[in-house]
């Protein structure tokens, strides 16, 4: 008999891709922020949380955002971007990492990933910077750390500025520093299929000092009403360029609920990411399925397991499978570059994409969530183990180098 998705969650055996976590304090802290009557923004339970976000990553400075979007639209502005300037971001991330950018007028300039941890690969980045570069925008694929020191150097020898795209990032680390405090600006996610989430929202961290009242600024409708409430201004003003980029109190409170319990969610994450790190490794390697790869002094904070299969007709029948087998599995980005609106409002680095077009058409994440069950762990390897890829028809772009770039 085929098992259905509908058959599978009738019977209570069928894996969704994810399931948003409940800490179980969520609606204590909801009632508590209706009953004081903090329904705007900027209160108790927003402190509180910008509070655990910087004792957690060491930033000077977090705000609270609708939406990780909105905090690289922030960003944007803040850089002061003028129509034709350049911003250097990967090909492969989500559309925002580029359209925050295109909406100041600026220009994003695609650059390919890596083959092994499908981060913006720095060997093409210097070859992306022209004269008309005024920052470079790095998105830590799954929580795995770009290669910041060489992305740094490159960056300093130009003299420009880096932003972040940590949307998947949250609790990771390179070489001991936290991801999100490498950029002058990092944004970060708190969409429900995040490790942390509040159904939407997202945050800025502004590690310049320099930029952190203008984008407060940004962030309040381009209005001094901060500095009012200060007592640093008799009246408050539209003072310069932005919108209402804040996050409601009852969503800052269930984001603390949330933050409060990070460590219980991160360990139970990490448990999973393992299980199927350890025990796919013989089917892959027998297979051609390429695992994920985390380099030395990177610590991932186990927000995607995904698999690159050896061909594109591989993924449609994996994914079909795994369905069969009561298993929710997707793909992820299509690359930017070559998309309607990549081709209108960016261009592409010399030298293509090849990579993350291979990448693209291989690619699947697989379930992954803080309440999995090992059952439902069991259930997703013993079904991806009894799948047969067919064989790469060609190596895959960058192939040779991987071993090197480790």
């Amino acid at each position: 008999m085929t098992v259905t998705a509908s058959h599978t969650a009738a019977t209570g055996t069928y894996v969704p891709f994810y399931i948003p976590h409940l800490t179980g304090r969520e609606e204590t802290y909801l009632r508590e922020a209706f009953e004081t009557g903090q329904l705007d923004s900027d209160g108790t339970f927003t402190e509180r949380a910008v509070a655990l976000l910087r004792r957690l990553t060491g930033t000077p400075h977090a705000l609270l955002t609708p939406s990780c979007t909105h905090a690289l639209e922030i960003a944007a502005l803040a850089l002061d971007l003028q129509p034709g300037d350049e911003v250097i971001v990967p090909s492969w991330t989500f559309a925002p990492t580029a359209s925050a950018f295109a909406l100041r007028g600026a220009v994003p300039v695609f650059v390919d990933c890596r083959p092994d941890t499908l981060n913006l690969d720095e060997r093409r980045l210097e070859e992306a910077v022209s004269e008309r570069t005024r920052a470079i925008l790095v998105m830590h694929y799954a929580g795995v750390a770009c290669a910041m020191d060489e992305i740094t150097a490159i960056a300093g020898r130009h003299g420009l500025p880096i932003v972040e795209d940590n949307a998947h990032g949250l609790a990771g680390a390179y070489r001991g520093r936290a991801l999100g405090t490498f950029g002058i600006m990092a944004a970060h996610s708190f969409h429900a299929t995040k490790n942390i989430q509040c159904s939407k929202g997202g945050a800025l961290f502004v590690n310049d000092p320099a930029l952190y009242e203008r984008t407060v600024l940004i962030r309040d409708r381009g209005t001094n009403r901060y500095q009012y409430f200060r007592g640093e201004v008799d009246k408050y003003r539209w003072v310069d360029l932005g919108s209402s980029y804040l996050l409601s109190e009852p969503l800052a409170a269930f984001l603390t609920a949330q933050l409060e319990e990070l460590p219980r969610i991160q360990r139970r994450r990490r448990e999973i990411w393992a299980a199927y790190h350890e025990r796919l490794a013989g089917w892959a390697g027998r297979t051609g399925v390429v695992r994920p790869t985390v380099p030395p002094g990177c610590e991932q904070p186990a927000h995607i397991y995904y698999l690159v299969l050896p061909g594109p007709d591989s993924q449609q029948a994996l994914l079909a499978h795994l369905a069969e087998h009561g298993v929710k599995a997707t793909p992820h980005f299509q690359p930017l570059h070559s998309s309607p609106a990549g081709l209108r409002y960016g261009r592409t680095a010399p030298g293509s994409c090849p990579v993350t077009e291979w990448v693209a058409d291989r690619l699947i994440r697989l379930p992954l969530y803080a309440d999995m069950t090992d059952s439902q762990v069991d259930r997703v390897v013993d079904a991806l183990t009894s799948f047969q890829p067919r064989p790469a028809r060609r190596p895959a772009p960058g192939h040779d180098d991987r071993k090197e770039m480790r």
